[in-house]
């Protein structure tokens, strides 16, 4: 397992998707980019800011459910690449028993920010599809994972969207 951070998370501008770009803590700097959809790279945007919703969203949701059944998140991990989609699972500690439950990797992240639960990719996933940025665009991603920078970033992407975006 190689262990990563959230890098950051941006909008494509080709396809105009969010996309998370999680960086390995150690090693050559390789980055796996995964395209995510607006709503989980909003609850990413918010966890990292500290915007508080009227409501808990699903992500806060279960963040207390893991938390009132003394359920810890020790770590989440990106598990391949399969057909354009990535898996992850979520590794779940009670007690002295380990569970592990499947999970899109945004909802992942989303849940990891919360917690302060760390972040891992499969060996294999990151030799296969991880990238080196040229180091113009690390600056860039430095900038941009300022939590103040990624909401305004999200909010212009969410008053740009349109329904006809999402279609086939």
């Amino acid at each position: 397992m190689v262990e990563v951070r959230l890098s950051a998370v941006r909008v494509d501008l080709q396809s105009n998707t969010p996309v998370l770009l999680l960086m390995e803590k150690e090693g050559i700097g390789r980055t796996l980019p995964i395209f995510i959809g607006a709503p989980e790279a909003t609850a990413i945007a918010f966890a990292l800011q500290g915007v508080p919703t009227p409501r808990p969203m699903t992500h806060d949701l279960l963040q207390d459910l893991l938390d009132t059944l003394d359920v810890k998140l020790e770590r989440i991990l990106i598990t391949e690449l399969r057909a354009a989609t990535y898996f992850a699972e979520l590794h779940l500690v009670r007690g002295s028993q380990s569970l592990s439950v499947s999970s899109r990797p945004s909802d992942a992240v989303a849940l990891a920010v919360r917690t302060g639960s760390p972040l891992f990719v499969a060996d294999d996933l990151m030799e296969a599809e991880g990238v080196l940025l040229p180091a113009d665009e690390e600056d860039e991603e430095a900038e941009e994972a300022n939590p103040d920078a990624l909401v305004g970033e999200f909010r212009e992407f969410l008053n740009t969207v349109r329904p006809e975006d999402f279609s086939s």
